[in-house]
């Protein structure tokens, strides 16, 4: 099953809710690296398999590390994606293994033809692993690198020529990337190239005042904002009626706050389709 208009992004507190109830959910994502390990966890989304459509979002295979990716990782990812035949899999433009040790961080990369060198080297073996595409997800920006020498968008698309992946695309990871460092969030938008986006993400933001400065910080942890709604809407006019999710990771709501987010994303993905369809 592929998944269609907005789902939510499934976590421990719900999994027995959902699981008991089947509420109206378009579809699932959840964390490779939390059913990794098998057992009960892994069982239970197995039986939602059968009823809802699932992706495999990933924060742990670390696309950009120079070293190349961590084979046990990536064998472990592999054989969780053949279980559990996710109709979508996906991962973060970023790092967090360095000389065998975890981060606990999804760390930043410079844009430079080097990071790209690596970031396609290690997509490429990825996919070859696992046998299907991957969505690369832009990351949320507090700091620019001096030696970068190449913009985020073009990055990604040249990503994506090179290796064939797709693109994951966040939307409040635009926003609070422009909002931090600068720039047109429609415009960084209008310059992605639309072909290669198979999904949206949608979360809160938290805004914080650090020495005289407001500093977003992408921490899922509240409602979708109104800015990033218009946002959203202005990238479906650009991508058309794209799977979307509602990410929400701290502070976790009950799942009828979820489902309400859902809905309204849902309502605007009509829309758009209305709009294409007339």
């Amino acid at each position: 099953m592929h998944p269609a208009g907005c789902g939510i992004g499934l976590r421990a507190p719900h999994v027995a809710e959902v699981v008991a109830t089947r509420p109206g959910i378009a579809w699932l994502e959840v964390h490779a690296e939390n059913y990794m390990g098998g057992g009960l966890a892994v069982r239970s989304l197995e039986r939602l398999c059968a009823d809802y459509p699932l992706s495999v979002h990933g924060v742990g295979l670390s696309l950009g590390s120079a070293e190349g990716l961590d084979a046990a990782h990536l064998e472990r990812l592999a054989r969780l994606v053949e279980r559990l035949q996710p109709a979508l899999i996906s991962e973060h433009l970023s790092w967090s293994v360095t000389g065998g040790a975890y981060l606990n961080h999804l760390l930043p990369l410079p844009y430079t033809e080097e990071a790209l060198d690596v970031v396609c080297r290690n997509v490429t073996r990825a996919q070859e692993r696992l046998g299907r595409r991957l969505l690369v997800e832009n990351p949320s920006g507090y700091l620019r690198f001096r030696h970068s020498t190449i913009p985020e968008v073009e990055f990604l698309n040249a990503l994506a020529r090179r290796t064939g992946c797709g693109l994951l695309c966040d939307v409040n990871n635009v926003y609070v990337t422009c909002a931090n460092l600068g720039g047109d969030a429609a415009a960084w938008l209008d310059a992605l190239a639309p072909a290669t986006v198979g999904e949206l993400h949608l979360a809160g933001h938290a805004v914080n005042d650090a020495d005289g400065r407001t500093i977003l910080i992408d921490d899922h942890g509240s409602p979708v904002a109104d800015a990033v709604w218009r946002l959203f809407e202005h990238a479906l006019g650009r991508f058309g009626t794209t799977p979307t999710l509602i990410e929400w990771d701290t502070d976790v709501p009950q799942l009828a706050v979820l489902l309400a987010e859902a809905a309204k994303a849902g309502a605007r993905l009509d829309e758009a389709s209305d709009v294409v369809a007339a």
